[in-house]
């Protein structure tokens, strides 16, 4: 028998104690080490997604633009903008011109604000007004514009700016460009027209496409280039061909029509020296002999100062007197040099939205008119906008047209807005749009206080 202190010195041995309880049972064996990034529940962890979030971002983008309001909240909701902007843009940089001119610093912005106010009261009823009211308003507005670009022609009515006459005295300081009311005018009226020869099938037929249609391009053309106006013709010839483009047009139509278009541009370019020298200063750094390049050299001077976020609302130099017409023709160069490259992107992202609203209205709807005029002043301040800034920038020729909605111009932003109304009307005729704006509204009706006497 072992004595007590064996007994007593087992019990106290590390990891004998409980022995005996255990003889004869079967030890688990040893659990393997968990792997890493496991929890200890023994469920795997799910490895993130890197696309994940941009899928979900990609699905929401797609359902907020299939939603019935998103073209017409694009269109009004960017026109705003890119006007209230402008206003700010026109006071800031038409200030020193207005000074040097013997003016009040805030005349410029006045009359800016004076056609503002104009065009809103003409935009609202056009877009509240039917289709049907705009297709028949569009043989009047077509003989008006006519009759005043006549008029502009008869000696003691037109005045003339810069070496052209494009401009109808109505006395005192209040003039009128007829042109910028002849673009709007010739999409209503050639929308209707095609949209009827399309409605009897007769567009299959080159006489039915092109006539009356090009004539009534042509005599526009021809009184718009009499007051010397090529920048306003050539966006006149790009509204043309986008409507012939929606219409269905054939492609050696377009080659044939581009053909002739290009050889008379280059008679009347080569006829007028001024014009030739504009060419001449594609992709200048130097003012050239006699600074011919003075204009286009010191806007790409206004924008390279402008850094990142510019130098703060005005504060710009080259408005100053050193770059001409800082509040119209080159007011993003002004706009550049003031906000930054910050600035100047979010203009251009406005304008995008602008023209993406219009393209989703007039892809939205099978109506011919409504298609073909939504398309038409898309492709109108598209094509005026890409002139405007390839000007600032030194990629075409400075051609004297202003920036849509942002450059100081009375008749371009009372033209222009009216243009918008359009838009909008178009938006508004899609049953859903409708349904949703009214539904909208209700809600918005229901939340205001009740007043005794009221329906609600």
């Amino acid at each position: 028998m072992r004595n007590s202190q064996s007994v007593r010195a087992e019990k106290r041995a590390p990891g004998t104690q409980g022995a005996p309880a255990a003889r004869g049972r079967r030890q688990a064996p040893p659990r393997a080490p968990e792997p890493a990034g496991r929890p200890r529940g023994g469920r795997a962890r799910r490895v993130p997604d890197p696309t994940a979030l941009p899928r979900r971002a990609l699905a929401r983008l797609r359902r907020a633009w299939d939603r019935p309001l998103t073209g017409y909240y694009l269109v009004a909701g960017s026109a705003a903008l890119i006007a209230g902007l402008g206003l700010v843009m026109v006071f800031s940089s038409s200030q020193i011109e207005a000074l040097r001119s013997g003016l009040p610093p805030t005349y410029y912005l006045r009359r800016q604000i004076m056609a503002a106010v104009i065009g809103v009261a003409l935009a609202v009823p056009a877009a509240r007004m039917p289709v049907k009211t705009h297709r028949w308003l569009a043989y009047p507005l077509l003989a008006g514009s006519v009759l005043l670009l006549a008029l502009v022609q008869v000696p003691g009515l037109g005045r003339t700016i810069n070496g052209n006459t494009n401009w109808l005295d109505l006395g005192g300081p209040f003039v009128l460009q007829p042109s910028e009311f002849a673009k709007v005018a010739f999409i209503v009226w050639g929308a209707d027209l095609l949209a009827r020869k399309q409605q009897h099938k007769l567009l299959g037929q080159w006489k039915h496409l092109l006539v009356p249609l090009v004539p009534g391009a042509l005599l526009l053309l021809g009184l718009m280039m009499l007051g010397g106006d090529m920048g306003t013709a050539v966006i006149l010839c790009a509204v043309l061909f986008g409507l012939l483009w929606l219409a269905g047009a054939p492609l050696r139509l377009f080659g044939a029509a581009l053909t002739g278009t290009a050889l008379l541009a280059t008679v009347l370019i080569m006829t007028a020296p001024h014009r030739v020298s504009r060419f001449a200063c594609l992709g200048a750094s130097d003012p050239g002999p006699n600074d011919q390049c003075w204009q286009m050299v010191h806007g790409l001077y206004a924008l390279s100062t402008g850094g990142l976020f510019g130098n703060g609302i005005g504060a710009s130099v080259e408005k100053w007197g050193q770059l001409p017409e800082p509040h119209t023709d080159f007011i993003f160069a002004v706009t550049g040099e003031e906000l930054g490259l910050f600035g100047t992107l979010s203009v251009l992202a406005l304008f995008a939205a602008l023209f993406a609203g219009g393209l989703r209205i007039a892809t939205r709807r099978n109506d011919p008119f409504v298609r073909l005029a939504t398309g038409g002043i898309v492709t109108w301040l598209a094509a005026q906008t890409f002139i405007n800034l390839g000007g600032v920038l030194g990629l075409v020729p400075v051609a004297g047209v202003p920036l849509p909605l942002f450059s100081y111009g009375g008749s371009s932003l009372i033209a222009t807005l009216y243009a918008v109304g359009i838009l909008l009307a178009a938006a508004r005729s899609e049953p859903a749009v409708r349904t949703a704006l009214e539904g909208r509204w209700r809600r918005i009706r229901s939340t205001l206080p009740h007043r005794p006497g009221r329906r609600r």
